[in-house]
């Protein structure tokens, strides 16, 4: 019988809760590819900075939790990178010449950090 440490578990709580954030930002990407692919209805704009503005919004609160163990020069990087995000989806709520594409490379370049 395999005993189960401890260490163990909270590494694969680690990994699931990475694999959910990881998920989670594929989502958003894929909702912010369709909503700049041609003849998109703007719905599909809306729907998109509605859900990244949610995702982004967990991910800061997360991220601002001393609970959060992640080294506190890496939280603030993300934190700030979040803030940004959020303010780039709130130009482009307002601007519809506004694009997705500088957020949906930085939201690349984090999901794949996560891997």
């Amino acid at each position: 019988m395999q005993r189960i440490q401890y260490g163990d578990l909270l590494e694969d709580d680690q990994q699931v809760a990475r694999e959910r954030e990881r998920m989670a930002l594929d989502q958003s990407i894929l909702l912010l590819e369709q909503a700049v692919a041609p003849g998109a209805p703007v719905s599909a704009s809306a729907e998109a900075i509605a859900f990244t503005s949610k995702l982004w919004t967990i991910l800061v609160e997360d991220l601002a939790n001393p609970e959060n163990g992640l080294p506190k020069s890496l939280k603030a990087q993300l934190v700030s990178i979040g803030i940004w995000i959020l303010r780039e989806l709130e130009a482009a709520r307002t601007d519809e010449t506004k694009g997705f594409d500088d957020i949906i490379v930085v939201s690349k370049a984090i999901r794949d950090g996560l891997t």
